[in-house]
């Protein structure tokens, strides 16, 4: 059945391809691309909230993704069946936004936002990095061909992933020539959002920051939503298992912080299932929950003429936000700022630091003229073609940003570890 919600304009990809027949959708094969990529199955061995590998319950960056993945498939199934604006022939494609779900955290780097902070510190001088503007050069230049030249996506799928769409140089003449921190895209990029918008420029009330990020398609915001369930949720239920939230632990933060546990609150429901051990499936009723507090609502906007993707908006329910909210505050505050996981935290940005100047010393600055070949063939040889210290460092910080967890530990100890590591090693 044809899904008139989607245009020629949303489907066109970014390159022209040759016409072929194929049994999938467009956003299937968006989909597909992105499983089978080496980006995707190395997630299984990132930190979502506790290193990857220490107990097998613990969720990565991959079950993670496959949460909001199954969470964002899940809202578009409940907006088709009960908004007013979709039927069975107009309808916001379930598999498009499985596609924006699965690639959310797809360039994230080791030891999750610590590791995030210390790279972009390491490239604040060329042009910096950010994990969504990451993501968005794997799908267009790095991922799925041989080649290096990105999975080709189709403008509504590359829509999706700009959760951000302010450059880096932008954010950093607003902030007084200080190298901003996180929510920006690279400078390069810029091509891609021209290419999205056709060519438009925002209008003058999108200023560049909040303003300007907060204009999203209609997929991506599913996907934010979906994301925010899942980091709510489903994390607080790993550092329950852990150990770091208990009875005693939640009802002194409630103290601290004026919410209630009284019965029918958010934290009570949550005491309730920690006291009767039903932990598990109190996530999934709350994510029933949080899945049906959505709605549609009809806007218009610069781009609401030419795409569907932009003619609509999600409502959330404000008393299911306030409690996804006061469930992430929780796990943040209790859990992600704890010293035991700062401490793991340090030790992952000490590695990398330690990993990323040796590196960049002999391979984009020239300093180190003893003649190792500590990166492989292929990436050596990349950066060294490149024409300049930014384009070399970029590489150089794909590279880095692609190790797992577990790649950068044991890198480190070749390296640095006297006693570690044999001729035989697997590298």
């Amino acid at each position: 059945m044809e899904n008139s919600f989607y245009s020629a304009f949303d489907q066109e990809r970014l390159n022209i391809e040759s016409p072929r027949d194929d049994y999938r959708s467009c956003f299937q094969i968006d989909r597909d691309r992105i499983l089978h990529t080496d980006s995707f199955r190395s997630l299984q061995s990132k930190t979502q909230v506790f290193w990857s590998g220490e107990y097998d319950f613990y969720r990565t960056r991959l079950t993670h993704s496959l949460e909001v993945a199954q969470i964002g498939r899940s809202i578009s199934y409940y907006l088709k069946k009960f908004s007013s604006y979709l039927g069975e022939e107009y309808f916001i494609d379930s598999d498009l936004v499985e596609a924006i779900c699965l690639s959310h955290d797809l360039g994230h780097p080791p030891y999750g936002h610590a590791g995030e902070n210390v790279i972009n510190r390491f490239m604040h001088e060329e042009g910096g990095f950010e994990g969504n503007a990451q993501t968005l050069r794997l799908i267009t230049e790095r991922i799925f061909s041989s080649k290096n030249t990105g999975m080709n996506p189709s403008r509504a799928f590359l829509d999706g992933v700009l959760k951000y769409k302010t450059l880096w140089s932008e954010l950093k003449s607003s902030n007084d020539g200080m190298p901003p921190k996180n929510h920006f895209i690279y400078d390069e990029q810029v091509k891609y959002l021209d290419w999205v918008y056709e060519g438009r420029d925002f209008p003058i009330e999108y200023t560049p920051g909040k303003a300007r990020d907060a204009f999203k398609s209609i997929e991506c915001q599913i996907m934010d939503w979906a994301d925010d369930v899942a980091y709510s949720l489903n994390d607080l239920a790993d550092s329950i298992r852990a150990g770091f939230l208990d009875v005693l632990t939640i009802e002194n933060w409630a103290a601290e912080h004026g919410h209630s546990i009284q019965p029918e609150s958010p934290l009570g429901d949550l005491l309730k299932a920690i006291r009767r051990g039903k932990v598990e499936s109190f996530v999934g009723r709350k994510i029933g929950d949080f899945i049906q507090a959505v709605e549609l609502d009809e806007v218009v906007n610069f781009m609401s003429g030419e795409s569907n993707r932009y003619r609509y908006t999600l409502l959330i329910d404000a008393e299911q936000r306030a409690v996804c909210d006061v469930y992430k505050a929780l796990a943040y505050q209790v859990v992600f700022q704890s010293s035991e996981l700062s401490q793991l935290e340090y030790k992952g940005g000490h590695m990398l630091s330690k990993l990323w100047n040796l590196l960049h010393c002999q391979y984009v600055l020239g300093d180190s003229n003893d003649g190792f070949r500590i990166l492989p063939d292929p990436v050596a040889k990349e950066i060294e073609q490149c024409a300049d210290r930014a384009a070399k460092s970029r590489v150089l910080c794909d590279y880095i940003v692609s190790l797992t967890d577990a790649a950068v530990n044991r890198l480190y100890k070749r390296l640095f570890t006297p006693g570690y590591g044999s001729i035989g090693d697997i590298v």
